[in-house]
């Protein structure tokens, strides 16, 4: 049976789906912003981003942007009633701090163990760009990532052990893909859920690391 992979809002709006009332949450660069978009309205959920914004909204409309007010990504942000901006320093010192309750980032491998790579390829032509990544994903309480399943070329982003240089050990609790919901236990790779006509076996055959049924 065909299968659909989830679209980037989509993969945006089942991580939305996860983020429980009242938390505070960091929005990597790149596709983790998505996820700004979709927050259910019935929740109270604070977005922090790391050069030093509290209380973000979703993306602007086009043609009404502020462009003294931008995420670290330097894309175009809203500020909600009751937000603010301070000092990088100070907005480090709340990741570094344990404020956090999730951080949302973006990924180049994730191992069984829940180590994350999202930094350097380690390619000779690649630029590193650490940026905050390695203090988030230490210092908030969760660590969610939003990635492609596998890579342009098919080779499974989700391995037993990363081949490239870590961010962080052991510190990502959940996978969003455009194929499957997965969360990383003591036990091991739980797949929660996957897109409808992917089998999963045809799921575990993408995946370069056991994966489990949701029990």
């Amino acid at each position: 049976m065909a299968y659909q992979k989830r679209s980037r809002d989509a993969i945006a709006a089942r991580v939305a789906q996860d983020i429980p009332e009242g938390a505070y949450v960091n929005l990597g660069i790149g596709l983790p912003t998505l996820v700004a978009n979709h927050l259910p309205v019935d929740r109270e959920i604070v977005l922090q981003s790391e050069n030093g914004i509290l209380g973000m909204g979703p993306a602007p409309t086009e043609g009404e942007e502020d462009w003294d007010l931008v995420n670290a990504g330097k894309q175009a942000v809203t500020l909600l009633s009751g937000g603010a901006y301070f000092h990088h320093a100070d907005s480090f010192a709340m990741m570094r701090g344990g404020h956090l309750d999730i951080c949302v980032l973006g990924a180049f491998q994730v191992s069984a163990g829940g180590d994350l790579a999202n930094w350097h390829t380690g390619a000779p032509d690649a630029i590193p760009a650490v940026g905050g990544a390695m203090d988030l994903a230490i210092g908030a309480k969760q660590t969610f990532v939003m990635m492609e399943h596998v890579t342009k070329s098919g080779e499974p982003k989700i391995v037993e052990q990363c081949s490239y240089p870590l961010t962080g050990i052991g510190c990502v609790k959940r996978i969003y893909t455009d194929l499957a919901t997965i969360e990383v236990r003591p036990q091991g790779l739980f797949a929660i859920d996957w897109v409808e006509g992917l089998t999963f076996e045809a799921l575990c055959d993408l995946t370069a690391a056991p994966l489990h049924r949701q029990n």
